[in-house]
This record gives structure tokens, C-alpha cells and sequence, in this order.
């Protein structure tokens, strides 16, 4: 029992600092985009922030949708608060929409571990969802820990893919 208080203190702790940070972080725009390139839908700008149940598919930050984690941390990156931010705009617009969030790891440390490594880090992007307004009742976390991994090489590159948690849309509406 006390496992599971653990874990939910852990991700309230993990929100509270998301959203106490959530107004010093500016969205990323690749290196390679020049600002005319810039998708204005990552910002929701173009839409007034109203979503239709097709724009999973067209809006570039509701495409995003994986969130990728350091080394043994579960503290989501800066990069990814603007997508989690769309994601929840869209969930609390469409009360029925479900997500499940696909917590993974890499292939180092033991199997357990790794398992629970990837329920942190699914917990860590379910409270960001739930401070930016998403309902829990749409969310579920499930832990692959390191048995679905994206690439199989031994590396740093390789291992920086699988150190991830994939937002799945079970239900659109």
C-alpha cells in the first residue's frame, strides 16, 4: 500500500513543479524551421482553442505524441509541455476521449526496474495532463517497462528513443 501513496505523492510533487514552471518555458521550434514554416496549430492560435475529432490527425501538436525522458528520470522535458498542453485542451473538449500513456524504458537495469521506470514516467505525463485540465477518469497508464522497444541497437542514440512514454487515443470522443 504504500507503493502506490509513493507514487502518486511522487507525480503530484512532479505537477506542482510542471505548473510552477509552466510559465517560464517557451515552446521549442526546431533548428531547422524558419519562422514562416512554423505550424501556428502547435499553438492552437489558428483554432481558438476548439478542436473537431479529425484534428488528431492535422494539428502538429496533437500529432506529437511521444513524450521522450533522460537517463533514469521521470521529469518530463521542456520541449513536450506545449503538445501535453494541446492533448489536454483536446480531452477536456471531448469528455468521452480516452488515452492510455505507454510508459517504456531502455534495455539497462532489471527487468522490474525498468517496469517500474516506465509507470513513473506514464504517472509523471498523466499529472501534467491532469494540471492542465484533463479528467482522470480518461486517463490510463500502462508500463512496457523495456519489452517495446523502437530501436534494438546498444547505444546512447538508440537507448534515447526508447526512454519514452506514447500518448494512444483508445477513444476520439
Amino acid at each position: 500500500m504504500k507503493l502506490p501513496i509513493r507514487v502518486i505523492l511522487t507525480a503530484a510533487v512532479a505537477s506542482a513543479t510542471l505548473v510552477a514552471c509552466a510559465s517560464k518555458t517557451k515552446p521549442v521550434v526546431p533548428a531547422t524551421e524558419t519562422s514562416s514554416q512554423v505550424d501556428r496549430s502547435t499553438t492552437g492560435a489558428d483554432n481558438g482553442g476548439k478542436y473537431k475529432v479529425g484534428d488528431l490527425d492535422t494539428y502538429s501538436c496533437l500529432r506529437q505524441r511521444v513524450v521522450y525522458f533522460d537517463f533514469n528520470m521521470t521529469d518530463i522535458k521542456p520541449q513536450f509541455q506545449a503538445a501535453i498542453s494541446c492533448h489536454a485542451a483536446y480531452l477536456r473538449q471531448f469528455p468521452g476521449a480516452r488515452v492510455t500513456l505507454e510508459g517504456n524504458a531502455d534495455e539497462r537495469g532489471t527487468r522490474e526496474y525498468n517496469l517500474g521506470l516506465g509507470e513513473r514516467r506514464g504517472n509523471a505525463v498523466s499529472g501534467a495532463l491532469g494540471s492542465a485540465g484533463a479528467s482522470a477518469s480518461q486517463l490510463n497508464t500502462v508500463s512496457y517497462g523495456e519489452e517495446r522497444p523502437v530501436c534494438k541497437e546498444h547505444s546512447e542514440d538508440c537507448w534515447q528513443k526508447n526512454r519514452r512514454v506514447e500518448v494512444v487515443y483508445t477513444a476520439k470522443q
